[in-house]
């Protein structure tokens, strides 16, 4: 896999029937790795390592469902009191982060209302802060802090 502009960390890796799996290790199982889950893991061990984000309140692949259709959320770390905190949208490093990916973290921060949103291709990283009573949203330098 690529090098993403990420810390690096130690994981684990199988094959299976030609097919190569990592670790998820919030999900506790195997996953097929793709270039967007080699990012997704990547932005967890961010947020585990190096934010000290509790693993217990990050969930990974969750779903949700937008205008009667079913999507899924590729990170959302809650608050100690259980509402979303922060929404992660992770794309394959090839995948440019146009409008159209901010628009689409946004639709689902529509349902969350977390107030920060984050959008990386592991190359890129945009932070933002979202104000949901003024519809103001602010770039931010990094992650939000976990408080």
């Amino acid at each position: 896999m690529l090098a993403l502009n990420l810390p690096t960390f130690d994981h684990k890796t199988k094959h299976v029937e030609g097919k190569v799996y990592i670790f998820d290790s919030l999900r506790r199982k195997y996953v097929r790795l793709s270039p967007e889950e080699w990012v997704r893991q990547h932005i967890v061990n961010l947020l585990l390592t190096h934010f000290a984000y509790p693993k217990a309140l990050i969930r990974t692949e969750g779903g949700l469902e937008l205008n009667q259709t079913q999507k899924r959320t590729d990170v959302v770390v809650f608050d100690r009191e259980g509402r979303p905190f922060l929404v992660v949208e992770c794309k394959a490093p090839h995948v440019t982060i146009t409008q159209q990916v901010i628009d689409q973290v946004t639709r689902y921060n529509y349902i969350h209302r977390a107030p920060y949103l984050v959008l990386s291709n592991g190359l890129v990283h945009y932070c933002y802060s979202v104000n949901h009573d003024t519809s103001e949203i602010k770039f931010m330098d990094d992650f939000p802090a976990f408080t």
